[in-house]
């Protein structure tokens, strides 16, 4: 019985350290399908989601889901604390180290007080082991429980500072796609003079934030669970709209940005397609149709009386279709599994920006293209 008591502390300890190293650590997507730290994230988040969409009203889910990211990693770092400490404590047990305590009474919770002091670096020295592999497990203890502090010390502010990079680019698309984003406000609002051009910069830009969010997303995935700061902005939405916006200029636009259209599609969604891989997220058709046949001819009717040049003719409509069918199967199941809603394609006629409204009202009257054209370039 000591024996097995022994092995199961020690294969404790080993999958916490293991799985430890990947999630912190290890700068690569991790491919076993079992791992402690995703069965965890797996079952609180469908646990936390399914909670907070049965309990509060629909303006309220999203302030409850954001808490979620932010707490959840919280709670694996104790619940590694937690297994480690265990884990030594059983080691302890079924080595069979004589603890001097002097308490008298030796058990299990004993040994499970030395080894939550020990790995805390406590130092009390009222329960201390007699043997010598005891004091050299209390001594590795010790030094795992300081790195174990030193790593979670590191590993916050690089979590802060990935998300951070990531909700800036999202912050500014609300004065150039809207609140949410929409690749038809986003190509409305690019055909001033100069338009394309500016266009194109901003495809350039978020090709290369497409490549850090897959960087930082594969390799601290807890990241996807952090929401941003506002109800109407998502990562997820965001990159929804710029697929969007680059398949339309890709079929639909002739110009200089059609090749960088090309790279930011080719880069978003190969991020979309590793981030459904990550989660577990098989794709599955959206249940309604995004942009209907109705809706693209009333998007291309407002793009045209914008000054822009479309391609047009069933050979453009299919090709657009394609595209599609390669980022919304997958973009659809994260938003399912994440509980964050896509973005149309056509914006809402009711909807306004986000810089436009504040605690204290709103102004709806004044468009960014109000803006004469020598200031517009400062606020972009």
């Amino acid at each position: 019985m000591a024996i097995l008591l022994g092995v199961i502390g020690a294969a404790l300890i080993l999958i916490v350290l293991g799985d430890a190293f990947e999630t912190i650590v290890l700068p690569r997507r991790v491919t076993r399908p079992i791992s402690l730290a995703r069965l965890f994230y797996q079952t609180t988040w469908l646990a936390w989601s399914g909670a907070v969409r049965s309990i509060f009203s629909s303006k309220r889910q999203e302030t409850f889901l954001s808490w979620y990211g932010p707490l959840s990693l919280l709670l694996l770092l104790i619940l590694w604390a937690t297994c480690l400490i265990i884990g030594f404590a059983l080691v302890h047990w079924a080595s069979g180290s004589i603890i001097k305590s002097q308490y008298g009474t030796v058990n299990f919770g004993t040994y499970l007080y030395l080894s939550g002091t020990t790995f805390f670096t406590l130092g009390m020295g009222d329960v201390v082991p007699r043997t010598t592999f005891g004091r050299g497990l209390v001594a590795f203890e010790a030094g795992m429980g300081f790195g174990f502090l030193a790593l979670v010390i590191g590993y916050l502010p690089v979590l802060n500072q990935s998300f951070s990079r990531r909700e800036v680019n999202i912050s500014l698309l609300d004065a150039r796609a809207g609140s949410p984003p929409t690749a038809a406000e986003m190509l409305r609002r690019h055909s001033h003079d100069h338009g394309m051009e500016e266009l194109r910069q901003l495809f350039h830009e978020w090709e290369r934030w497409s490549a850090d969010l897959l960087e930082s997303h594969l390799s601290y995935p807890v990241l996807a669970y952090f929401r941003s700061h506002h109800d109407n902005q998502a990562w997820l939405g965001a990159l929804t709209a710029i697929l969007d916006a680059s398949a339309f200029v890709i079929v639909s636009l002739e110009g200089p940005c059609e090749r960088q259209a090309q790279l930011t599609f080719a880069i978003t969604r190969h991020a979309i397609v590793d981030l459904a891989q990550i989660f577990n997220c098989p794709p599955c058709e959206p249940e309604q149709d995004r942009l209907s046949l109705a809706q693209l001819n009333s998007l291309r009717t407002t793009l045209t009386s914008a000054g822009l040049k479309l391609r047009e003719g069933s050979g453009v409509d299919q090709k657009l279709t394609e595209l599609r069918r390669m980022y919304e199967p997958y973009v659809y199941s994260l938003s399912n599994y994440l509980n964050i809603t896509l973005p149309p394609w056509i914006p809402e006629p009711s909807r306004i920006d986000n810089w436009q409204t504040t605690a204290w009202g709103r102004s709806t009257g004044f468009q960014i293209e109000d803006l004469p054209e020598e200031h517009r370039d400062d606020h972009f």
